[in-house]
């Protein structure tokens, strides 16, 4: 879960999101599709109507047209986030 950055501090609030690079696509082991990103860290692309509409995932076609496209990044959100680093 993303966490505003100085939450309590007397600080604004300002939501982190790191937006990566889709490198290529690999399956889980259920078989749903994860989107590897040029950090080397993957995220989920589920095609899951009414919660997530992304027909483009189940082509290789779809999925090659998003090569190259930016997609937040949750666990590099985690990592800058002060609220949830295990520093």
């Amino acid at each position: 879960m993303r966490t505003p950055t100085g939450r309590g501090s007397g600080r604004a609030l300002i939501f982190i999101q790191m937006q990566r690079i889709i490198t290529g696509y690999e399956k889980d082991d259920e078989q749903h599709w994860r989107a590897i990103l040029d950090c080397g860290h993957r995220q989920h692309v589920r095609h899951d109507p009414p919660l997530a509409s992304r027909e483009w995932v189940l082509t290789k076609a779809g999925r090659d047209s998003r090569l190259g496209f930016a997609l937040n990044c949750k666990r590099c959100d985690e990592t800058l986030d002060p609220d949830t680093s295990t520093e």
